[in-house]
């Protein structure tokens, strides 16, 4: 019987609960989460099958401060596992969670984290949209040379992902401060 395997898998930024309740399913079945490597592998291990919580946790002040930022969540019972693209990624059995004590388990700590993700990720990518994209999009309009179809649909594709990205993203910002009404 394999003891280990790697799945392909894709999350954007936005979706960490989604990856959340992905590792989470995967150690339900017995396979715990090990890395993840670049561009997206997630390498899990043969495990007994176990209901256990993965967190990821976006904080880039805790980055600067390492040390001390693994260790709150140590002091609470969260098994540090790796970070990646900026994410930290903690795991802790269901059994021992105690809602109290438990780091981003309320919409309101949840809504804390999307407003530092935005910080980070979303306004680089707003930045990216409004420096390069969006001009060579207007140029490739007014430009007549035969390259621009090809660079025309490359710029409208390139604007329809970061559109998609920002809106998906304030969607789900803007249904975590709905909850919290």
């Amino acid at each position: 019987m394999k003891d280990k395997k790697t799945e392909l898998r894709i999350f954007t930024i936005a979706d960490w609960e989604k990856e959340e309740r992905y590792l989470q399913k995967r150690h339900q079945e017995g396979w715990k989460f090990k890395k993840l490597s670049f561009p997206v592998f997630y390498s899990f291990e043969k495990c007994a099958p176990e209901d256990v919580v993965y967190l990821l946790d976006y904080d880039e002040e805790g980055q600067k401060h390492k040390d001390e930022y693994i260790q709150k969540f140590k002091d609470r019972g969260w098994e540090y596992l790796q970070d990646f693209c900026g994410y930290s990624y903690f795991r802790k059995p269901i059994a021992q969670m105690q809602r109290k004590e438990d780091i981003f388990w309320n919409d309101k700590s949840k809504l804390g984290m999307m407003r530092r993700v935005f910080a980070g990720r979303y306004i680089p990518i707003l930045i990216i949209l409004a420096i390069l994209i969006l001009p060579n999009l207007v140029d490739q309009f007014q430009n007549s040379d035969a390259d621009v179809p090809i660079l025309l649909v490359l710029f409208l594709i390139l604007f329809v992902i970061y559109v998609w990205a920002v809106v998906s993203f304030a969607y789900r910002y803007w249904k975590c401060k709905k909850r919290l009404k």
